[in-house]
């Protein structure tokens, strides 16, 4: 058996040292919300339908607040990756964001300034001595408005370790039958009959009571096509979408076969293909059954990223468009692997005025597959208009 170390001395010198910030190329447009949010599988009318929001708050369609990290380039990791870790892979640990007001449109350019926060060194069952690297991405629009904060969390382990002490077990998709599919289906629509029951109307703080559920949200099956789907919708992933960082992957610590040309804008004007982190690169492993078994993974696998994106858009619709997520931490468990269904609950734990003088609601937010496997929980504080 290999020896379980991990070496992670180059990192101290990568700490609280600002990188290269994530630009965009181009302002952004309502296509970019509507490709988002039909990725995510959030339909919103916010968010796509021109005739709703022009008859609501805003006027004109409007980012839903987990679009932010689309306009990163990295999924907003890259200050979470920093340092090398010799043969080493990296999979999403959790996101905490904070939302400062200001809302994303078309015509917008968004700026993220990244800095590489913390990390630890825990051991895990699933790959032994583990790195858990922590960064900030600081969302801003071409007025300086702050947008959000995000602090990611990184989980960096060594490869070899991870395919010796990983379980291949699951490498089959679990099979649904048409009734199954059809009652997901039906689950699925209670949460967006929800949205539509709110309309433009509002979730009054005054309304919500503690111990209240909030409806189940249901995503799933999922496929090699809705995660390939997701993937698109970042817009760092189409050929001439951002500036490129010039990022080494292998300077990072992963293999080979695992750095490719990702964000490489050499490439890019060369042999673009080969700059797909999906197919070619660090993201392979989600998109392709043997790349994942290559890191530890049973097979094809969803994105931390998305997963953080699911839990905004689920607290944001349930607060309707006079409400807003102000804080979230959310904690990834495991991904979403293909065949499995996810599903989604909440529930009201207080209801308080904040520092800010905001009403706000707190809740507690659990994640978990068809069988009950907990994939992700959060805590999160919503502010709600007041009658």
């Amino acid at each position: 058996m290999s020896e379980k170390t991990l070496d992670c001395s180059d990192l101290d010198a990568y700490m609280g040292k600002p990188i290269a910030p994530a630009r965009m190329k181009e302002p952004l447009h309502n296509n970019d919300f509507r490709r988002w949010v039909q990725a995510m599988h959030y339909p919103n009318l916010l968010h796509y339908d021109h005739d709703f929001a022009a008859e609501g708050r805003y006027g004109r369609l409007v980012a839903p607040q987990s679009f932010a990290v689309a306009t990163d380039d990295g999924h907003g990791a890259g200050p979470a990756c920093v340092g090398f870790i010799p043969d080493s892979h990296l999979i999403f640990g959790g996101d905490e964001w904070w939302f400062y007001g200001p809302k994303i449109f078309a015509g917008d350019e968004i700026t993220n300034e990244k800095i590489p926060f913390d990390y630890s060194i825990k051991d895990t069952s699933f790959a032994g001595p583990t790195c858990f690297q922590r960064g900030d991405n600081n969302y801003y629009n071409q007025n300086g408005d702050y947008i959000a904060k995000q602090r990611s969390t990184s989980i960096r382990y060594r490869r070899d370790l991870a395919v010796e002490m990983g379980s291949a077990a699951a490498t089959e998709d679990p099979r649904w039958t048409d009734a199954e599919l059809q009652e997901l289906e039906k689950k699925k629509y209670e949460y967006v009959k929800m949205m539509h029951d709110l309309g433009h109307g509002k979730r009054y703080w005054d309304d919500v009571n503690v111990g209240d559920e909030l409806p189940v949200r249901v995503i799933g099956p999922h496929s090699i096509a809705s995660l390939a789907t997701e993937w698109r919708a970042y817009l760092f992933t189409i050929w001439g979408g951002t500036h490129r960082p010039g990022m080494d992957m292998a300077a990072f610590g992963f293999t080979e076969e695992f750095a490719g040309h990702e964000n490489d804008p050499v490439m890019e004007r060369d042999n673009p293909e080969l700059t797909d982190g999906a197919y070619f690169g660090p993201s392979r492993g989600h998109l392709f059954p043997e790349w994942a078994q290559r890191i530890g993974m049973p097979r094809g696998y969803g994105y931390g990223a998305s997963m953080g994106a699911w839990i905004l858009d689920y607290l944001a619709g349930w607060a309707g468009e006079w409400g807003q997520v102000v804080y979230v931490k959310s904690s990834y468990r495991g991904p979403a692997f293909t065949g499995d269904a996810t599903f989604m609950t909440a529930s009201v734990t207080e209801k308080s005025v904040d520092e800010e003088k905001r009403n706000v609601v707190k809740v507690e937010y659990k994640m978990t597959d068809q069988i009950g496997t907990v994939m992700a929980t959060a805590k999160a504080a919503i502010e709600l208009p007041k009658r």
